[in-house]
């Protein structure tokens, strides 16, 4: 791409749905194209709990930002790290230097929200990374292994309980793909614990789960939960969380749930660049940093930037935020491409509006609830529903052919074969609370271990990265 390229340059910074599919949508001929990312890859977050349940590999649902867009040759990648906007000089800065454009996309997402309590996130990560999904899978299945060597009870029951703070479709499918891999999945697998004795909890703050769903829907989910054994509360709060306890308040009354491995699905917020454009470009922000947008996407007073996906906040349509999903996104995106490809022709446009094609969520094998247009139904039906149109919206074909032979095996055999332990053992799934062993021939995944009821005969030491 050469410097005196005529072309109006387009900077898009963040490759998920959004910014990619205005990448692919602006015309080669008449825009040169800049997509920036911290990452090189594009992820289908939607089915990050499959990774963090041994159901696929992070490969199966990552796509190479190169390759994707390999053959648009009007678009380049710059892997990097933004650090502030200057509307004014309209330039973008990186980590390593910076990148002048015409028209700016701002569509970097949103990342956990723990209310004020971030030191909560250590002990209950949350997902909207691989990093996370692998840290995670690694907790869930670090818990079993670790149990099948507690000889103290109470550890062990620690160790065999799972708490999923947040009833919507990301909790709700994490809860139920682990209560199916305890059930299913690891039957058989061990032989001093039973996997299915294990306890799955959902921790909702509101009235009923899937709260943007119909009374029914929800009330389905429930129920294929309840079959599933996930034991579900409502209108409960979560008051705390340490390496060992997750506290939470229920009808009045104070219960401390004993958990190695709490996950947190229960809130968004912006990322960091929302907060940078209110300093830089004097966006306007509501609660939780999204920008809130014009019609046209764009930022109140600065017409050559759009804020695009999970980042936006359009009230233009509902009087409500649209909601956070690859549809709005990918929607977005398309109808920013074409308004700049308006803009540069001096047409008027159409203001932004989002057509919802329908809503869905899986509970589990052969479960799943799905509302499209006037169309109510769940079951098997919607799980298929569900299979198809996640596979459909996978970038590249060959992800889509594994995707459905992985999800055919494991169908018919309940198996996941994505079972991996890896990384730092200790870091994902430590004794923070506990103070190191005195003794170096004590055994660090066993509790009782470290008060021993009588003398003991000393064993060799056993490095948990053994399980590895």
């Amino acid at each position: 791409m050469t410097t005196d390229d005529k072309r109006p340059h387009v900077v898009i910074i963040g490759g998920g749905f959004g910014g990619l599919e205005c990448a692919r949508s602006l015309p080669p001929s008449d825009f040169r194209v800049t997509l920036i990312d911290s990452r090189n890859f594009h992820l289908f977050q939607p089915l990050l709990y499959q990774v963090a349940t041994g159901g696929l590999s992070p490969a199966n649902i990552a796509a190479p930002l190169r390759g994707v867009l390999a053959r648009r040759k009007n678009v380049s990648v710059r892997m990097g790290e933004v650090v502030d906007i200057l509307p004014d000089e309209q330039r973008v800065c990186l980590n390593d230097g910076h990148v002048d454009y015409d028209e700016l996309v701002v569509a970097t997402g949103v990342r956990h929200n723990y209310f004020g309590h971030n030191t909560w996130e250590q002990f209950a990560p949350g997902l909207k990374t691989v990093e996370d999904a692998v840290g995670i899978r690694h907790r869930v299945l670090e818990a079993f292994e670790r149990a099948e060597r507690a000889t103290d009870p109470g550890e062990l029951h620690r160790l065999l309980t799972f708490v999923v703070i947040g009833g919507g479709p990301t909790g709700v499918e994490m809860a139920g793909a682990i209560a199916e891999l305890a059930r299913g999945t690891l039957r058989g697998n061990f032989r001093r614990i039973n996997p299915a004795h294990s306890r799955v909890l959902l921790i909702e703050a509101g009235p009923r789960v899937l709260a943007a769903y119909t009374d029914a829907s929800s009330n389905r989910a429930m129920r294929s939960l309840e079959r599933l054994g996930v034991t579900v509360w409502l209108n409960t709060r979560v008051v705390d969380i340490s390496a060992s306890m997750v506290s939470v308040i229920r009808n009045g009354v104070r219960h401390n749930l004993p958990t190695r491995a709490a996950i947190w699905a229960a809130g968004v917020q912006a990322s960091h660049l929302g907060a940078t454009l209110r300093d830089r470009a004097g966006a306007t922000l509501d609660q939780v940093g999204r920008v809130i947008v014009e019609k046209d996407l764009s930022i109140a007073g600065q017409p050559h930037i759009f804020v695009i996906g999970d980042l936006a906040n359009y009230p233009h349509q509902t009087g409500e935020p649209l909601p956070g999903i690859a549809p709005v996104a990918m929607q977005q995106g398309r109808f920013v491409a074409d308004r700049l490809g308006l803009r540069y022709v001096d047409a008027d446009f159409i203001p932004f509006h989002y057509h919802h094609r329908g809503s869905m969520a899986t509970i589990g094998r052969a479960a799943a609830v799905a509302e499209i247009g006037r169309w109510r139904f769940s079951g098997y039906p919607a799980w298929l529903a569900w299979l198809f149109i996640h596979v459909l919206f996978l970038i590249e074909f060959e992800s889509r052919v594994l995707v459905m032979i992985q999800w055919a095996w494991n169908y018919f055999t309940r198996n996941r074969s994505a079972r991996l332990i890896t990384g730092d053992v200790d870091a994902a799934l430590s004794d923070r609370d506990a103070k190191p062993a005195p003794h170096p021939k004590s055994n660090p995944g066993n509790a009782a271990a470290k008060a021993p009821s009588k003398p003991a005969k000393p064993k060799p030491r056993r490095s948990a990265k053994a399980t590895q």
